[in-house]
């Protein structure tokens, strides 16, 4: 008698998460916490706290932000990419390579000193009801990160758009759903489970992409830290924090996304 092969999100819910090499790990971050906590100057500390928390607040905006945005903006990149005609695939690719071929921090200068100086030069631009927000840095950091988001979370929906077996789409026409219906309720939930994983990853970065807009004169968490160190002299302390401070932000995107793909069910893929 066989028995049948577990669902991979079954068999990731009874894998055990202390393994050895995760307990030497989690040992390591203790005693480093310990040895930073007990030797280093933490006086700076609760003068510090409430700009500290101003720029974590702005660091999640910028991450959630983008990527919220950039993943509007992926799911038709990717769509058409798949179904597309060569006038709406063409551009959509072109703008995934561009934008994934070239660095961040270089997109992010050039839409801050590049297009926002030339704002002031439009004639009547300054009673245009945009304009205050124009004058602003953090709007060049949005779209910059979410320009960046969207070229790259694009080529991921466009691979898991064509992942989805062509058969639960053909049986999805031959029960007369419109194309509007089959994508919300079959294409798109399907394509966005293969994409989970993936996606996990790609925001995980977007996290610790968003220090670069602190060199657009944003005060986020970096920001903040950098201004810390220049006024107290000190190095590894505020680093030291900083990092940890990352890290509680990406263990818990980790396990935010692992608990969405969990909750999906699998059966048949």
């Amino acid at each position: 008698m066989t028995t049948a092969p577990l669902p991979a999100n079954e068999t990731a819910r009874r894998d055990p998460w202390l393994k050895p090499h995760r307990l030497v790990l989690i040992l390591i971050a203790v005693a480093l916490v310990a040895a930073a906590i007990i030797f280093g100057r933490w006086d700076w500390l609760p003068r510090y706290l409430p700009r500290l928390w101003s720029g974590l607040l702005v660091t999640l905006a910028m991450l959630f932000g983008s990527a919220l945005l950039g993943f509007v903006l992926a799911v038709p990149l990717g769509l058409v990419q798949v179904t597309g005609p060569w006038w709406l695939k063409a551009p959509a690719a072109a703008f995934c390579t561009m934008i994934r071929g070239t660095p961040l921090l270089l997109q992010l200068w050039l839409l801050y000193y590049g297009l926002g100086s030339l704002f002031p030069m439009i004639p009547g631009i300054r009673e245009f009801f945009l304009w205050p927000y124009l004058r602003e840095a953090w709007p060049y950091g949005l779209a910059a990160l979410t320009i960046s988001f969207a070229a790259y979370e694009g080529e991921i929906m466009r691979g898991a758009f064509a992942g989805v077996p062509s058969g639960e789409l053909q049986a999805a026409r031959a029960f007369g759903m419109s194309p509007a219906k089959l994508l919300w309720r079959i294409w798109l939930p399907r394509a966005l489970h293969r994409a989970l994983p993936t996606l996990n990853g790609e925001t995980v970065l977007q996290l610790k992409s968003t220090p670069l807009i602190a060199t657009i004169t944003v005060v986020d968490l970096y920001g903040v830290i950098s201004r810390v160190r220049q006024e107290t002299y000190l190095t590894y302390e505020p680093l030291f924090l900083l990092a940890l401070i990352y890290m509680l932000l990406t263990a818990i995107l980790v396990l935010a996304f692992r608990y969405f793909e969990n909750r999906i069910p699998t059966r048949g893929v």
